[in-house]
């Protein structure tokens, strides 16, 4: 089966050799997502490692940063050649212009460019967590101001909570790339720390794809399943019923 263009696993591990057999694992039927545990364990030479394996690679590295430091920062990637990449929305407009600008650049050896993608609200953040860090605790609202932000300063998407999908949408069109986390395929939740799971808003991939999402991120559901590339063609299989 063609590798589906909308799914990223999460390969959520600081181990290169463990992030190289995953991502041989899912070589040809998802891309691959990168986190900033696994960037500053590796740098460069391991994302390389990885990424060899994977047609596509979402860099979620959350930048946040003075401009001109993000700036430099996305003009370091661009060697990588992701497909796409994440600043904290929360940075303000001036730090999202300059990344959309560093990328706009140019990718590496004739690669594309990456996309920026904005980061609004963790979706590990519930109402609680945003009092404690002084924030209102609507975290939908505070999605929307951002998207709204994000979408201003010419970013080609946002990171967005399954709750939010189908608000989001409405407010940003049809043509701004949703890359949503948090999703959970039907079945018996899976959790690789002690039961714990830090994500607190989820949705399965059908509904989020028809909620309005562009992408999907999935994360344990996949790597922790006996057969990882099964579990994302069937995943896929899914997904591309409705097409």
């Amino acid at each position: 089966m063609a590798m589906h263009p909308k799914i990223f696993t999460a390969i959520d591990t600081g181990d290169v050799h463990e992030a190289e057999e995953r991502a041989k694992q899912l070589s040809g039927v998802t891309g691959i997502k990168l986190g900033l545990e696994f960037f500053v364990a590796h740098g460069p030479a391991g994302y390389r490692q990885v990424a060899r394996h994977a047609r596509h690679v979402f860099l979620d590295l959350k930048l946040h940063d003075i401009p001109n430091t993000v700036a430099g920062a996305v003009q370091s990637v661009l060697p990588l050649a992701p497909q796409y990449l994440t600043v904290h929305a929360s940075g303000g407009p001036a730090m999202m212009r300059a990344a959309v600008q560093a990328a706009g650049q140019g990718g590496h050896d004739g690669a594309k460019a990456p996309k920026i993608l904005a980061v609004t609200v963790l979706t590990s953040l519930d109402a609680d967590d945003l009092l404690a860090v002084g924030q209102p605790p609507d975290a939908t609202a505070q999605v929307l101001r951002l998207a709204r932000l994000a979408q201003d300063c010419g970013l080609a998407g946002l990171v967005c909570a399954p709750t939010e999908i189908e608000v989001v949408r409405q407010q940003v069109g049809p043509d701004f790339v949703l890359m949503v986390p948090g999703i959970r395929p039907a079945g018996p939740p899976v959790s690789g720390s002690g039961g714990r799971d830090d994500q607190k808003r989820t949705t399965t991939p059908r509904q989020a794809m028809i909620a309005g999402a562009t992408h999907v991120v999935i994360g344990r559901p996949i790597t922790q399943s006996p057969d990882p590339a099964a579990t994302a063609t069937t995943i896929s299989q899914e997904l591309e019923s409705l097409s």
